[in-house]
């Protein structure tokens, strides 16, 4: 029995999720909930996203790059060239599978006839971007969790909707 996948994503209203290769914003509150959910377990993430995030190696995450180079194995970081490939090799992993993205891969991801649970924080706002989420709001999520917070700039919600 295939692992359940964990999506984690923040995305604007507009489904913007990057700009330039950077989230379009900085919100402490979803970071520290990112790396708290992700920490310890198997991240699957495109190039990317793990050459833009700092902290990937840390506190014990085991990441599986999605890329054409494999020049970026090394000890810590196994590579795959796709998604099928990715997920192969984090189902051989300790613990739970995290799909970090970016668009790609939670495109192919959410196109997947499998049980999945979306990390959602949902930042009210529509901001500009290059890089979205894919529409998420058809398919037949239930909502298991709901947290409302904000900060100085963004009201958001923090969302777990599970998919069977």
């Amino acid at each position: 029995m295939p692992k359940l996948l964990h999506l984690q994503v923040a995305c604007a209203e507009n489904r913007v999720i990057g700009r330039k290769g950077q989230l379009p914003w900085r919100i402490p509150e979803d970071l520290q909930f990112f790396h708290d959910q992700t920490a310890g377990q198997t991240v699957v993430l495109g190039r990317v996203c793990f050459e833009t995030w700092p902290r990937v190696l840390l506190d014990g995450r085991q990441p599986v790059v999605i890329t054409r180079n494999p020049a970026l194995a090394s000890d810590q970081v196994r590579v795959a060239g796709s998604l099928t490939a990715a997920l192969a090799i984090a189902e051989t992993l300790p613990g739970e599978i995290h799909i970090c993205g970016g668009e790609r891969i939670y495109g192919e991801t959410l196109a997947l006839n499998r049980p999945m649970r979306l990390h959602l924080t949902l930042v009210h706002a529509d901001v500009p971007g290059d890089t979205y989420f894919p529409e998420w709001r058809h398919l037949a999520w239930r909502e298991t969790s709901r947290r409302e917070s904000a900060d100085a700039n963004f009201r958001y919600t923090f969302y777990t909707l599970e998919r069977p």
